[in-house]
């Protein structure tokens, strides 16, 4: 751990203060804001690996260019704790990822010096194009526009789409390829492989590395002749590969590889690219987890701490108790897969780049050739999916909800047009908690029940999880979404007998007289919560566990509006357009006159925060269940009470 008596951080307000030190400070700084960085994840913890890999170029980010004015866009965004500490934010970064604290993304609401909103993967090139494109436009001079792009984003398709654009442009940006080899999981794929042989290749290192000393003994340190190797060494990088450079084929100029942690190294080397106009490339490597031994041993598991720990010895502090766990939604998803398979030999799994996050990877050991980890690219893993269900496989495909968004033209036109038999799970569905707006997975219901072919469905439990997986893969099923929570499900004893549900039918949960409640998913625990409290006060519910959104049960729909008058549905999505809506239309259709109450995520973004504060501000939580119905019983009862 750094020297607190001599702290340097601790007087780094803005970047204008680090800029005020002498280089032979900068190392110093960097483990400051490593001890910094790893303090506050133990107490709350937060992504930790990937901000512990950018550290060195963070400091030297800031201290060579002239921010906010140059413009710095993280790609992914969570690795921006350093540059959040060293921008404004250091004071306040103990309230990180919680309630009403400060964002674990850039957030440009937040800070002059969040250029671009970030917590998706693969945006920085195509938004730092825009960003220097505008100010030229506005006749700004020497601006600079830097994207870090790294843990995995470069896998992504719209980073190539980038690359494309502004190769073929004059925009004065430098792209900065952080690559440490990992995304969460070890990277994956052709472009992977040849970053790797890029950086190791002995080769070329050790020629270049050579030369560079040669110059520096005959010229003097610093020569013209050096910065001359720098700007075209992709001669000598095409001698020793015999192919060309991927980035100099799109038009950008490429250096590197060099030290990601060498800070004085990097803050002269930004300082000679900021000299050399267009479009650049830096590569740089780096070691995800830097400084922390726990964390570059198992990067993996601490991409984020998972959990409170002891910052010597990495230790995570668990908590201890005699009631059973009941297991996550993921893990029953990675399991049931597993049977599955078993059971049914076309079946195939994939997952751009999440395999630990969705428990893919358990299928990845037991069938290492029937799943797929295909990158930070969801497009291609739905038309993947589509291409291996056309060839005669039963692909399930599993992206978080919020990333399932990326992919949506792709699940229309190449899934759902040709009523290809692709099965979607989508992980974290719903308020997913401390990483906030950017990650919460409020939209699936709405923009999935609008595809024609599709069947749209949420367990309730993980039994029902099991269900549905292994409804859809049973003949003729055609499209079929199943969203589920992050976090652990209600029930211990999960693990049953597989049982088909019949697509489209709901089921009753309890009976009751005051008024209906109809949900669909997880969220159906929080109204037998509120169920349970309701009848101590005399006010009973009959409980509707929809299961599906599309097709909706209408039988169940005329059951309770031949019964109701006032309904509340709820769902942890957002209500305009999603499941109250496809109620409200049926009704509306149907011309049965119900008074509908609908309860979900309100037509905003919802900041971050735990899940539990999120879904009680949004109303849906038992409580606000409660007071919901409370209000329309009183209601009710007045209106009685004048007739």
């Amino acid at each position: 751990m750094a020297d607190l008596k001599n702290n340097l951080l601790e007087n780094i307000d803005y970047p204008d203060d680090l800029r005020k030190l002498k280089e032979a400070q900068l190392p110093q700084v960097c483990g400051e804001l490593r001890d910094f960085i790893i303090r506050e994840a133990a107490s709350n913890p937060g992504h930790l690996g990937a901000n512990l890999g950018v550290v060195d170029l963070t400091v030297a980010l800031h201290y060579a260019y002239n921010t906010p004015y140059d413009q710095l866009i993280w790609d992914v965004g969570h690795q921006a704790y350093s540059h959040k500490i060293l921008t404004g934010r250091r004071k306040v970064f103990a309230t990180n990822r919680l309630y009403k604290g400060i964002s674990g993304f850039p957030k440009m609401a937040e800070s002059e010096y969040d250029s671009f909103g970030v917590g998706h993967s693969s945006t920085s090139i195509s938004a730092a194009l825009g960003i220097a494109v505008a100010s030229k436009l506005k006749g700004e001079k020497d601006r600079k526009v830097i994207a870090v792009i790294g843990d995995g984003s470069m896998t992504g398709g719209m980073a190539f789409e980038g690359l494309n654009n502004a190769g073929a442009s004059n925009a004065d940006i430098l792209v900065i390829l952080n690559y440490n080899n990992m995304s969460i999981d070890p990277n994956v794929g052709a472009i992977s492989k040849y970053f790797v042989q890029m950086q190791i290749s002995p080769t070329y290192n050790s020629l270049k590395t050579r030369i560079w000393k040669i110059l520096g003994k005959v010229y003097g340190v610093g020569s013209i002749a050096r910065r001359v190797l720098q700007k075209h060494q992709q001669a000598l990088k095409s001698v020793v590969f015999r192919e060309s450079n991927i980035f100099e084929s799109f038009g950008f100029r490429y250096f590197g590889p060099v030290d990601g942690h060498d800070v004085i190294g990097l803050a002269n080397i930004f300082n000679d690219l900021k000299a050399i106009p267009g479009p650049k490339v830096l590569h740089v490597v780096t070691k995800k987890g830097k400084g922390f031994t726990p964390a570059e041993n198992d990067a993996t598991k601490w991409h984020a701490a998972p959990g409170k720990f002891d910052i010597k010895t990495g230790e995570v502090f668990t908590t201890t108790s005699d009631i059973p766990e009941s297991p996550k939604y993921q893990y029953v998803f990675g399991k049931t897969i597993i049977e599955l398979a078993i059971l049914n030999e076309r079946i195939v799994g994939i997952t751009p780049a999440m395999p630990s996050g969705c428990s893919l990877n358990m299928m990845m050991k037991v069938f290492p050739k029937r799943a797929f980890d295909v990158g930070i690219a969801e497009p291609h893993a739905v038309t993947f999916a589509a291409g291996l269900a056309a060839g005669g496989m039963l692909p399930f495909v599993n992206i978080y909800s919020s990333f399932m968004q990326r992919s949506y033209d792709q699940i229309i036109h190449d899934v759902a047009l040709q009523n290809l038999n692709v099965v979607l799970c989508m992980d974290r569905a719903g308020i997913v908690g401390a990483d906030g707006a950017t990650h919460h997975g409020i939209f699936d219901l709405a923009f999935m029940r609008n595809i024609p072919n599709m069947t749209v469905s949420a367990p309730m439990d993980q039994v029902e999880l099991r269900n549905l997986m292994y409804t859809a893969q049973l003949p003729n099923k055609g499209p079929f979404s199943i969203r589920y929570p992050r976090g652990n499900g209600p029930i211990v004893d999960w693990k049953r007998e597989f049982q088909e549900i019949q697509v489209g039918k709901g089921r009753k949960i309890c009976d009751g007289n005051d008024l209906a409640v109809l949900s669909i998913g997880h969220v159906g625990n929080f109204v037998v919560e509120a169920t349970s409290i309701l009848n101590i006060e005399g006010i009973t519910l009959s409980h509707y566990d929809m299961r599906f959104v599309t097709p909706i049960d209408e039988e169940i729909l005329d059951e309770v509006a031949a019964k109701f008058d006032t309904i509340i549905t709820v769902e942890d999505g957002v209500i305009e357009g999603g499941f109250g809506s496809a109620v409200t239309e049926y009704f509306a259709r149907s011309g049965k006159n119900v008074s509908i109450t609908r309860l979900g995520v309100p037509n905003r973004f919802i900041e971050h925060g735990s899940q539990e504060e999120l879904h009680h501000e949004c109303g849906f939580d038992a409580e606000g269940i409660c007071l919901t119905v409370r209000e329309l019983v009183l209601c009710r009862q007045k209106l009685q009470i004048i007739g």
